[in-house]
């Protein structure tokens, strides 16, 4: 198993990986793939130990309404599906096309097409797009990081109360250690995770779980 976690010891993510609920062949086939046509961005994929927890986080919020903000090849997403009810949704925003239809095959295959509504375009302009009302029950955001606190101050509104966000790469591979991250993005990360520790409308919690996941809890309606 490819060790992901830049911070644990690569026999303690092995471990956890094989005491974890295993990836079927669906998600097997789609990880392989992603590495072999996708090679350079293939690390945007969130690791296996990440996909379990999304299933089951999404099963114990019993969402039935779900949004993600980026794709890519469709892992996190098939997680997500998978947790839902047959007649929950899960609307998912990208911007490309060539990653999202990789995705599309997979979800064809698990049986959760039916489930998602893919949308290609700029994330920003479709959630602005949404209904006002809180009646989201959960979000996932793993996109372009500059961007993370506009995704947030958008849905944070449309979630209702006792619904959960799930924001990733909040160590954004260490570089949030440096008060100055010289990585692209680094900055932007840090300044969002001081954004939700001091946002009055979530409780949250910070896990060492994948490049570092955010779980928020809406508790206000206002």
């Amino acid at each position: 198993m490819t060790h992901r976690n830049e911070w644990m010891p690569a026999e303690l993510y092995d471990y956890t990986i094989a005491i974890g609920p295993p990836p079927d062949d669906v998600a097997r086939d789609l990880i392989a793939e992603t590495a072999d046509r996708f090679p350079g961005p293939a690390g945007m994929q969130i690791p296996p130990e990440q996909a379990g927890f999304l299933t089951l986080i999404t099963q114990l919020v019993g969402a039935r309404s779900a949004v993600e903000v980026g794709t890519f090849t469709g892992f996190s997403s098939l997680a997500i599906a998978r947790g839902l009810p047959a007649d929950g949704r899960l609307l998912c925003l990208d911007v490309n096309d060539e990653w999202t239809s990789v995705a599309q095959r997979y979800w064809d295959r698990a049986g959760v097409a039916d489930r998602i509504d893919l949308r290609i375009g700029p994330a920003l302009e479709a959630l602005r797009a949404l209904p006002a009302e809180p009646t989201i029950d959960l979000v996932f955001i793993d996109a372009d990081k500059p961007n993370y606190l506009a995704y947030w101050e958008e849905l944070v509104p449309r979630v209702r109360p006792g619904g959960v966000l799930l924001i990733d790469n909040v160590f954004f591979h260490l570089s949030v250690l440096s008060e100055n991250p010289t990585r692209p993005g680094g900055a932007a990360i840090r300044a969002f995770n001081a954004h939700v520790r001091d946002d009055p409308r979530v409780t949250h919690a910070v896990l060492p779980l994948g490049d570092g996941v955010t779980i928020a809890r809406r508790v206000s309606s206002e």
